[in-house]
């Protein structure tokens, strides 16, 4: 079975140590993490923020005034999912380095659990659904051939 086209848009903002994040995410790569968590086509912009611009948009869009690893917008999920993933280099690679892994594969989890929210899939409504997200994180990091995240 084929896998979903993608329509990628890859931006890097002003980041401390950006030669570090951006040989973690070629291109190719950063198309292939979101290739296997999607079940439609898409049109998707992931753009790397350093954390002022992280925080910024937490808290002008969650009301929660700290940078967070990843935000996803998403606009629509069918026919087509078309969302925005904005990740915050400097959370994410803290991190990794907290958590043992590398930028390179924390990042594939956060890109994976961006593309899922981005199609509707949540984690912070019921236990229920958290393990359901959690177990496609998983299975699609497997498929990659990388780590389990947790």
């Amino acid at each position: 079975m084929a896998l979903p086209t993608l329509d990628l848009t890859l931006q890097f903002g002003d980041v401390p140590y950006a030669a570090r994040h951006r040989a973690a995410l070629p291109r190719a790569f950063v198309n292939r993490c979101i290739r296997h968590a999607l079940a439609h086509d898409a049109e998707m912009t992931v753009r790397i923020v350093n954390a002022e611009e992280g925080q910024a948009l937490n808290s002008s869009y969650r009301k929660k005034d700290y940078a967070t690893n990843v935000l996803t917008f998403d606009y629509a999920q069918a026919p087509m999912v078309m969302a925005d993933l904005v990740l915050c280099a400097p959370v994410v690679a803290r991190e990794a380095k907290e958590q043992g892994k590398s930028l390179q594969e924390h990042y594939a989890h956060l890109l994976i659990h961006g593309a899922l929210h981005a199609q509707g899939y949540d984690h912070e409504t019921s236990e229920a659904d958290a393990n359901e997200m959690e177990t496609l994180e998983m299975f699609i990091m497997a498929a990659l051939g990388l780590p389990c995240p947790y």
